[in-house]
């Protein structure tokens, strides 16, 4: 496993930044769903990259401890950041053509609101859903994002 600054570095080099999924390493679920998106949806490492946020420069992304603990975080080339839902939808829209519509579908107005909420459902539940581990059962999100994922 790559030191959180060399992985940093591979991922983002100064010529072409690579986007990067950020999750909740210490939660099985949410590790279990990332290596998954990476799996079906990433193209061998050209489109984003997926990594914990444990092994991270978070300053680096413009990232926190706090907002990765609550909710997945996407990166975008430009530095652009969205949370939850949103961070599933970008790695969709950035992967395999055949997902891309799908990354779309989940922002279009109605749409949105019910993935925000599915992913919210989710992500408070995490310590129930196959994976989950004690690090994973977050006091609830109270208006939040929700819970990485």
């Amino acid at each position: 496993m790559l030191a959180p600054d060399a992985r940093l570095r591979a991922m983002n080099t100064p010529s072409a930044p690579r986007p990067v999924l950020v999750f909740d390493g210490d939660c099985g679920f949410c590790t279990t769903t990332a290596r998954l998106l990476q799996r079906l949806v990433e193209r061998g490492g050209r489109d984003f990259a997926v990594a914990p946020w444990q092994e991270l420069d978070l300053g680096a992304l413009g990232l926190t401890a706090q907002s990765c603990l609550t909710a997945a975080q996407w990166v975008g080339r430009d530095g652009t950041v969205r949370a939850g839902h949103l961070s599933i939808a970008a790695a969709l829209r950035a992967g395999r053509p055949v997902w891309r519509p799908v990354g779309v579908v989940l922002t279009l107005p109605g749409i949105s609101a019910l993935a925000a909420r599915v992913y919210q459902w989710v992500a408070d539940h995490r310590y129930a859903l196959p994976g989950g581990t004690p690090a994973c059962g977050l006091p609830p999100a109270g208006g939040n994002d929700g819970a990485a994922a």
